[in-house]
């Protein structure tokens, strides 16, 4: 196997076992499913496009999530007129008899419509956040201080803890 072939299979190795990232800076920025799908493939090629780059001074999740959230925040500019729902088409709600479960479900619903209003750094940071991935690696990703990290996080707290209060 030459060289080349062994760098493109690590590479598709890499992305399969990262695609969930992919897919939810996807959700994050798209509204309907074939804008979506192409995003997706927008991510991957410039994923492929940018490997070689990729020094490996950082997870490669971590480059992953910073390469596409950078080709979703230029796509969401270019598409400005499109309107950007959060998981608009999702139902968040499973069937349940418990009314504990059915309260959690409608606050979880409640978060995710309240993100969706946050703007595209602020959605980026929660997006990691919820992830767990630590305030070092956000700072990295979004190309911030991780002390600007704890700062937005602050604010985005109480942002949402705002918005979801007066729905």
């Amino acid at each position: 196997m030459s060289q080349k072939e062994q760098r493109e299979e690590e590479f598709i190795n890499l992305v399969n076992e990262s695609q969930g990232i992919i897919h939810k800076v996807c959700r994050m920025y798209c509204d309907d499913e074939i804008h979506r799908k192409d995003l997706f493939q927008e991510i991957v090629l410039q994923l492929w496009k940018s490997y070689p780059s990729f020094r490996g001074d950082s997870k490669f999740s971590s480059w992953m999530y910073r390469v596409a959230l950078n080709v979703a925040i230029q796509d969401f500019r270019k598409e400005k007129k499109r309107k950007y729902l959060f998981l608009e088409s999702v139902d968040f709600r499973e069937p349940s008899i418990n009314p504990d479960t059915e309260i959690n479900d409608e606050r979880i619903a409640a978060l995710y419509k309240a993100i969706a209003q946050l703007d595209k750094i602020e959605r980026a940071i929660m997006i990691l956040h919820l992830d767990e991935v630590t305030n070092e690696e956000i700072a990295d990703i979004v190309g911030i201080t991780q002390n600007y990290v704890r700062v937005k996080m602050t604010r985005i707290r109480r942002k949402l803890a705002e918005t979801i209060k007066a729905d």
